[in-house]
């Protein structure tokens, strides 16, 4: 269904995306109508290139986009050409203050540089990663943060305020312009939600840029997803963002998982399994927390969008099966209800159910990439056969 039928018909669900003009990291593209993408960085050290391109594959693996890495010193930037090699991914090369970094960091092969250029020194030291960039194709991002704003403005401002931020990202960009680099995309990232929100709202309406995403220091696995969520998904509702990175004080494959949550929800982006699933009470007919915490540990290998609803009993069940491609509505003395397309299709029993819904998955998703043979299609009536 095109753009203009879902418009037409459901309005309330459209996003009208800002217009940016596009910018390439490595073979991603960024800005204009490319998919929002999602971004990472690693915790290793940069310097063990061993440890770093296994955790980046792990990131490949989860559905990053792109991954960035600190390179705060020369061992770094001398590993960087290795996990450049051994990677798919972009690398962007995270560089503060010391501009030889960011030359050997283009020269190595990175994708990208996050900078800052105002904190790399003179005019000509800007210069010289300017000519390093064009030189080996690699994009800038300027990654302006409330947490280390120039002391000019924050004596101008008293305090880093929506204002601050743009202003200095506005400084940051002039210097790049300077010197006739146009391929940047542009950060104002803040701990504060609020903070952080209006000031990506304020640099929205002043450049035409990509720009990238995020809440800073955003906190665990749970306070940082709720927070990333609500500012990330703040702009991103409005149409603000060209590419994300969700921060927390967690794995790094984790970031990349809710960052593709956070774009699901909002039906920006789907990759893998999408689960519709109840808190559960006394009416449930299985155990559904459990239930729904194993599917996804299980199925975080599928890649193909699809849903998933997993319903503990017949009041709301039904009905969410049938807006699911694959759905299980609890039953009585242990016996289930499978949903396909949205249709009754066959009961299964608690004890065969996890082992029956993941193949059922993985058949589907089989399926939706048109590598379903017919030995495929039987092998899966022969399941539903046995459940029955």
């Amino acid at each position: 269904m095109s753009t203009d039928s879902i418009a037409a018909i459901r309005p309330w669900r459209m996003i009208d995306r800002r217009k940016s003009r596009q910018i390439m990291v490595g073979r991603v593209p960024v800005g204009g109508d490319a998919p929002i993408s999602v971004q990472t960085m690693t915790n290793t050290l940069t310097s063990d290139a061993g440890a770093t391109i296994d955790q980046i594959r792990r990131c490949e693996d989860a559905g990053a986009d792109i991954v960035r890495v600190s390179c705060p010193d020369v061992e770094s930037t001398a590993a960087l050409k290795q996990i450049v090699r051994a990677t798919d991914v972009p690398i962007v090369a995270d560089i503060h203050f010391h501009y030889k970094r960011a030359l050997e960091a283009a020269d190595a092969g990175a994708a990208c540089l996050r900078i800052n250029p105002g904190n790399i020194g003179s005019d000509e030291r800007v210069a010289e990663v300017v000519r390093a960039a064009k030189a080996n194709g690699c994009s800038i991002r300027i990654g302006v943060n409330a947490g280390s704003l120039e002391k000019d403005l924050l004596e101008k401002y008293g305090e880093p305020c929506p204002e601050a931020l743009v202003e200095s990202a506005l400084d940051h960009i002039k210097l790049l312009q300077d010197h006739d680099f146009h391929e940047y995309k542009v950060a104002v990232k803040a701990s504060d939600v609020f903070l952080a929100v209006a000031a990506y709202q304020g640099l929205a309406d002043a450049v035409d840029c990509p720009l990238h995403l995020g809440i800073t220091e955003a906190g665990g696995l749970i306070g940082g997803t709720v927070k990333s969520a609500l500012g990330i998904g703040n702009l991103l509702w409005a149409g603000i963002g060209d590419t994300l990175r969700v921060s927390l004080s967690a794995e790094p494959e984790e970031e990349v998982r809710v960052g593709f949550e956070i774009l699901k929800a909002l039906g920006l982006r789907t990759r893998g399994v999408r689960v519709v699933s109840c808190p559960s009470c006394a009416r449930q007919g299985f155990d559904v927390i459990r239930t729904v915490q194993a599917l996804e540990e299980r199925l975080q290998h599928i890649k193909t969008p699809l849903s998933l609803s997993v319903l503990g009993c017949v009041v709301n069940g039904p009905g969410e099966a049938r807006e699911t491609d694959i759905g299980i509505t609890g039953g009585g003395n242990g016996k289930h209800m499978v949903y396909l397309s949205g249709v009754t299709d066959h009961h299964v029993q608690s004890a065969d159910m996890l082992d029956h819904i993941v193949k059922l998955v993985e058949a589907k998703a089989a399926e939706i990439e048109g590598g379903m043979t017919d030995a495929g299609k039987a092998d899966i009536a022969g399941v539903n056969e046995a459940a029955e």
